[in-house]
């Protein structure tokens, strides 16, 4: 190999242009991927922050799913109970309500007895006293006496 002014001259040019890079194309290269590299890292950053906080509202709406679950069986519990306790209301209003009736209808039905009783004695005495007039007009008698005792039991 020859080692001759052409071989200085590139190695002159080549150090001209390594400076040249160097000083005019390297830097603005560099700053490019230190900005592109910082871009790279946010955007890492925010998905990584974007997980934590998608796994965070996961978290709280499974919170908020169970306490909304447990609200709703309470106030389930609490409508069941009001049910039953207008339940109880009712049943007690219609057994005061029954027995004011019944009482009513005890008291009307003794009443109607009671008057009943009185119609059916009224008669009977009427009945009586009829029987005893029929009896004292005609003569004392066995066999007419049977006689008027069968009918007037017949009447009766």
């Amino acid at each position: 190999m020859n080692i001759n002014l052409t071989l200085f001259g590139e190695m002159i040019t080549f150090a001209v242009f390594v400076w040249f890079t160097m000083r005019f194309v390297w830097p603005p290269l560099v700053k490019a991927m230190e900005e592109r590299r910082e871009k790279i890292a946010a955007g890492i950053a925010a998905g990584e922050k974007g997980l934590r906080d998608l796994e965070l509202a996961r978290h709280k709406v499974t919170e908020i799913i169970t306490e909304a679950k447990a609200q709703a069986a309470q106030m389930i519990e609490q409508a069941n109970h009001r049910a039953n306790h207008i339940i109880e209301e009712g049943k007690a209003k219609a057994r005061v309500e029954g027995d004011r009736l019944l009482g009513i209808a005890k008291t009307d039905i003794e009443r109607e007895y009671h008057s009943a009783r009185e119609k059916l004695m009224d008669q009977i005495s009427s009945l009586v006293v009829t029987g005893a007039e029929k009896v004292l007009q005609h003569e004392v008698n066995k066999s007419a006496n049977d006689r008027l005792v069968s009918e007037m039991i017949g009447a009766l």
